[in-house]
């Protein structure tokens, strides 16, 4: 983009000034931008495509108050990253969540800070954590709501895991390969275009909270809030645009009968 609106973001994020570019001012801002803009697809189903042009992502995001999903919202959080003095490039990772490992479908950013390497990451649905991780390996970290660590894979690079009460869980891999726009661009076609990427059949919202979680699959809703998990089906029609404006913010500019139908329903959201 020509010029970063710093202004205009930070009022969007409700951070009362620029983040000064250390480790404070990292979770600061990754913060902000996870408690305002929430991840979501309803442009992927109202057949508008996901546009990775950085003015068209800030007029969306910004502008616009909406969502986006992780190239957007990760774009986004590396734009400003950049533009408040921060050491930081993107990276690609590949989803572990629904038993089938993708392809480099997910982007992140490498923040430098000090010499020490953290892992900046404002879009990942469900799983988006409130702050950044440090990328040290097999050290559990937590953040709110979850505690989680990185560890080797031989095949994968470096995974991201999640402690459950089953154990420790995969959430994605990524190695530290340098990224090219081309490379973004590929991904997000695939994401935002592929009959199998269910961002293309699936209605997916998620909002964080500073107490819990808003996520949408299809009709179901789940409202995680102090550890208490509330579930509601949506209607059709007005009370479903009524739902996405109330609990994640996303106010669309099209009539209910121009989002795709869901064709059966889809898989559970969370992690």
């Amino acid at each position: 983009m020509t010029a970063f609106d710093a202004d205009a973001y930070l009022k969007r994020i409700a951070l009362s000034a620029p983040p000064a570019p250390t480790i404070e001012g990292l979770r600061a801002l990754q913060q902000a931008q996870v408690l305002a803009i929430p991840f979501e697809n309803f442009d992927i189903l109202l057949d508008r495509g996901i546009s990775l042009d950085p003015e068209k992502v800030f007029d969306k995001l910004v502008r616009r108050r909406r969502g986006g999903y992780c190239f957007e919202i990760n774009g986004l959080l590396l734009a400003a990253l950049r533009a408040f003095g921060f050491e930081a490039r993107a990276l690609l990772g590949r989803v572990h969540l629904m038993g089938q490992t993708t392809g480099r479908s997910h982007q992140i950013s490498l923040v430098t800070i000090d010499g020490e390497d953290w892992i900046a990451d404002g879009g990942f649905g469900a799983g988006t954590a409130l702050a950044p991780l440090k990328l040290v390996l097999d050290e559990p970290q937590p953040v709110p709501g979850s505690l989680r660590r990185y560890v080797s894979d031989p095949v994968y690079g470096t995974m991201l895991q999640i402690e459950t009460p089953e154990g420790w869980s995969n959430l994605y891999s990524f190695d530290l390969e340098h990224v090219v726009d081309a490379d973004r661009a590929m991904g997000n076609w695939f994401t935002s275009t592929h009959p199998q990427s269910f961002f293309t059949w699936a209605r997916v919202a998620a909002r964080q909270t500073p107490d819990g979680r808003v996520t949408l699959m299809d009709y179901t809703m789940k409202v995680l809030e102090n550890g208490e998990e509330t579930i509601t089906r949506l209607e059709e029609g007005e009370p479903y645009l009524a739902a996405l404006r109330d609990h994640f913010g996303i106010e669309l500019d099209a009539p209910y009968e121009a989002i795709k139908p869901i064709v059966g329903e889809g898989a559970d959201f969370s992690v």
